[in-house]
Order: structure tokens, then C-alpha cells, then sequence
């Protein structure tokens, strides 16, 4: 046979590339065993401490909320527990600890491969590192509403329910978010509030609310009196439904807060459930002057009655007296013709 021709391989340079490859393979499958064998165990790590952290928050989420429907359930926790304010709460805290936890593992999950693969970590972490905090600047007003909602969230300065003064709007909350924060005003307007606006917050929902009444009476009325009334008052109205749930304490009369020539104001005050400050101010008010009217005590103030008008001078519609009207006046001679002087009117 004749010899092969150029260009193809023969049957020996075949065996030794073969041979070669399988001295290569030989040479590296442990080292690819063992980085491959690395790489599967980060995954596996990582997948099961992600899957035990998120648990772990589950459970604590839905203890947070058994404990808070326990409370529901009696008679004084049903005031200060809000059932809808407490899940969206522990829903928005446990959505927020699951996406850092799950960030943190896998993150360093993702960098422990790549450093199985020999691979220099640093010019990615410094690009990294540039990239967030270009992407800060750029988004710094997204970044601040989701930090302020979230210190706002942890907490607990309102919830669902609550009637607050955000400074930018007032209402009652609707809906507690990481970035924006609805309200109901009083026409029934909803508002999206930013939270990295909401500078001060005033919630008029926590703890308990104050019911401030004036009643303005002529000054000559005796005190001693109107404080047995005011007392009177409030005692009935704290044993009449639904006012003696609404009513935290005692109805008193705070003293004098104005005295004029012509009245004087009185204060009254009530320490109330949260939120229903209007309606008891508004029951006092008409039990108030229901009882003064019974007592025949006037309730002053107000806008000033209209002057009576004055009766009209006769002799405003007069003319001013005239020098000329006298005779005998230095007008009247001046004007008087000298006698015999009267001009020829023949000619």
C-alpha cells in the first residue's frame, strides 16, 4: 500500500492526540470533581439556609398575628388593637426581612462560585460598588421613601385606622406601604402620600383623645351652680350608651378661660376613646345647653346684636342760618341800596 497522503492524519497521530486528550482529562477531573463538588454544596447551603430563614419569618409573622387577635378578643383589646393594621404590619416587616435575607444569601452565594472558579472578585465588587451608588444618586428620593417607610413600619407610628396629620395631608390611613402611605380625608379623598415627605406625623388615634367644651354665660351667673350642672351632666351622659365606652373619665370643669364685661367662658373637658373626640364634644354640647335652658341660664356670645338705629335730628334737614337773613347785619346794609341813589332808567 502506498504511504498517506499529506494533510491526513494516520492511525498513530490519531492514538497519540487520544492519548494525549485522556492524559489531560486524567491530569484535571479532580480538580473539576472538587470544584464542581463545591459549587453544588454552596447551592445546596444556600438553598436550605434560605428556605429555614424564610420559615423561621413565616412563623414569626403568624405568631405576631395570633397574638394580636388574642388581644382582639377582649373587651379592652378590641380598642387598641387593630386586626388589619397588625397584618398589614407583620406582612410589610416579614416581605421586607425575606427580601434582605434572601439578598444576603444568595448574594454571597454567587460570589463563593465564582471564587470556585479562580475568579478575581475585586474589579467586580469595585464595579459593583460604582454602580450603586450611581444608581443611589440617581434614585435617592425612591431610596428615601422606602427607608422611611420602613422605620415607619418597625415602629409602629400609624397604621390602618388611624387618623393622622401627615403636615402635606389629614385623614384617616387607608393603606401602609415601603413607599407610599394612602389617606381618606374628610370629603372622602384619597391621598398618596410619599413617606420620605412626611416630615412630622400627628396620630390622633393612639392612647386617648381629649373632648374640650366652652360655654359662654353672662358673668353675673354663679359659678358654684354651673360646675353642679356641668358635674349633673356628665354623670348621665357616662351611664347612657353608647357614651360610657366612649367616655375614658370624668366630664370636669376646667375653670374660667375668658371673663369680659358682658360674659364669661368656661371650659369643660373629657378624656375620650381615640377617634371619637367630635362626636362626644358634640353630645356634651347639647346636653349642656339643654340643661342650662332648663335652669334658665342664657348662653351668651357669639355675633354682636346690631346697634338700634338712632332716632334722626329734625333739624339735620335744615339750612345753616344766613348772615343776609338779618337786617341788621353788615351783609344785609352792604346790600342795601343808598337812598336816592337809584339810577335813571327814563334815559
Amino acid at each position: 500500500m502506498s504511504d498517506a497522503t499529506p494533510g491526513t492524519a494516520t492511525l498513530d497521530e490519531a492514538a497519540q492526540k487520544a492519548s494525549n486528550a485522556a492524559g489531560w482529562v486524567e491530569e484535571n477531573w479532580a480538580v473539576w470533581l472538587n470544584t464542581g463538588l463545591r459549587i453544588l454544596l454552596i447551592l445546596i447551603v444556600a438553598m436550605l439556609l434560605r428556605m429555614a430563614v424564610r420559615r423561621a419569618l413565616t412563623k414569626l409573622i403568624e405568631r405576631m398575628n395570633r397574638s394580636a387577635q388574642a388581644v382582639q378578643g377582649t373587651a379592652l383589646g378590641g380598642l387598641l388593637v387593630n386586626a388589619e393594621r397588625r397584618r398589614q404590619r407583620s406582612e410589610a416587616i416579614g416581605s421586607v426581612l425575606k427580601s434582605v435575607a434572601s439578598f444576603l444569601i444568595l448574594g454571597t452565594a454567587g460570589l463563593m462560585v465564582l471564587g470556585a472558579f479562580d475568579i478575581d472578585l475585586a474589579p467586580l465588587l469595585a464595579s459593583a460598588g460604582v454602580a450603586g451608588v450611581a444608581i443611589g444618586f440617581g434614585a435617592r428620593n425612591l431610596v428615601t421613601d422606602f427607608l422611611s417607610g420602613v422605620f415607619m413600619i418597625l415602629e409602629d407610628q400609624y397604621g390602618v385606622g388611624d387618623s393622622v396629620d401627615a403636615g402635606v395631608a389629614s385623614g384617616e390611613v387607608v393603606e401602609v406601604g415601603l413607599r407610599v402611605t394612602k389617606l381618606r380625608g374628610v370629603d372622602g379623598e384619597i391621598w398618596y402620600v410619599r413617606n420620605g415627605e412626611i416630615k412630622r406625623i400627628g396620630n390622633l388615634s393612639q392612647g386617648w383623645a381629649t373632648a374640650a367644651v366652652d360655654v359662654t354665660v353672662r358673668p353675673t351667673e354663679d359659678l358654684d351652680r354651673l360646675n353642679g350642672i356641668v358635674a349633673e351632666v356628665g354623670a348621665a351622659m357616662a351611664k347612657d350608651e353608647p357614651w360610657n365606652e366612649r367616655l375614658w373619665g370624668p366630664v370636669e370643669t376646667l375653670g374660667l378661660t375668658e371673663v369680659l364685661l358682658d360674659s364669661m367662658t368656661i371650659r369643660v373637658s373629657a378624656k375620650t376613646m381615640p377617634g371619637k373626640k367630635l362626636g362626644v364634644e358634640r353630645e356634651l354640647r347639647w346636653r349642656i345647653k339643654r340643661a342650662l335652658d332648663e335652669a334658665g341660664i342664657r348662653i351668651v356670645g357669639g355675633i354682636p346684636p346690631q346697634a338700634e338705629e338712632a332716632t334722626p335730628d329734625p333739624s339735620a334737614g335744615m339750612a345753616a342760618p344766613s348772615a343776609f337773613a338779618n337786617t341788621t347785619s353788615p351783609q344785609s346794609a352792604a346790600t342795601t341800596p343808598l337812598p336816592g341813589s337809584a339810577p335813571n332808567l327814563a334815559k
